[in-house]
């Protein structure tokens, strides 16, 4: 009984760690509750790829807070590294679900107005995890760059959040893709950087979305600090 107790605890910590982790748990609860209703009543599975998008999601969640909760890996930069690397391969999966709004209205069967407020709660969530795990990283990155880490952390990352959501949702690409598909991707990639003025639209969509996001992730950073 021991044996088993230990691990069912472990488990329970490793989501409930704190009050925005039993609100964002039970958030994504919600949402799948809704994908759960959804295949009830119309016999679909239509929105059951929101499960897995969010569950990209929250790999870069994860991978910040378990940074944060061990010191002696953000201590130390040659550690940092490799896992901030990883990070940033999957963060832009946070920003991605967003775009999900794409398929409203793509699918009969239940009400127009239950599909919104399903797809709302992954982007939702989504958003979420993504702006709690830029801000848990942009602490880390203050350890090494004290002061403002705009210029240097933020504003980049969030270019390459929204240029990462681009070749996913158009390119089809996925996180993965750098090593199972590096050199298509380093291709389509090339493309973009060689011809900006033949693919403006898709600048145009890096730009917007790159400034939305950081303008989301500024706002709520602000409230924050004015609540606290």
């Amino acid at each position: 009984m021991k044996n088993l107790v230990r691990p069912l605890w472990q488990y329970r910590q490793l989501f409930l760690r704190s009050e925005v982790d039993r609100i964002m748990t039970r958030s994504m609860l919600f949402g799948s509750l809704m994908i759960l209703a959804r295949v009830v009543y119309t016999g679909e599975r239509d929105f059951l790829f929101l499960i897995w998008n969010l569950f990209l999601a929250y790999i870069p969640y994860f991978i910040s807070s378990w940074l944060t909760r061990t010191p002696s890996w953000a201590a130390y930069w040659q550690k940092i590294v490799p896992v901030f690397i990883v990070w940033m391969l999957f963060i832009p999966n946070s920003f991605y679900i967003l775009t999900d709004l794409f398929h409203l209205g793509g699918h009969d069967g239940a009400p127009l107005w239950f599909d919104l407020a399903l797809i709302i709660s992954f982007a939702w969530n989504g958003l979420m995890l993504g702006i709690l795990s830029v801000r848990q990283m942009e602490k880390i990155v203050q350890l090494y760059l004290p002061g403002k880490t705009d210029w240097v952390f933020l504003y980049p990352v969030m270019v390459l959040n929204a240029f990462g959501v681009y070749i996913g949702r158009y390119l089809r690409f996925n996180s993965w893709d750098v090593l199972t598909n590096p050199f298509a991707l380093v291709a389509d990639i090339a493309q973009l950087v060689w011809h900006p003025l033949q693919y403006r639209e898709a600048w145009a969509m890096v730009i917007c979305f790159s400034m939305l996001m950081i303008l989301v992730y500024t706002t709520l950073k602000k409230i924050s600090k004015m609540i606290m």
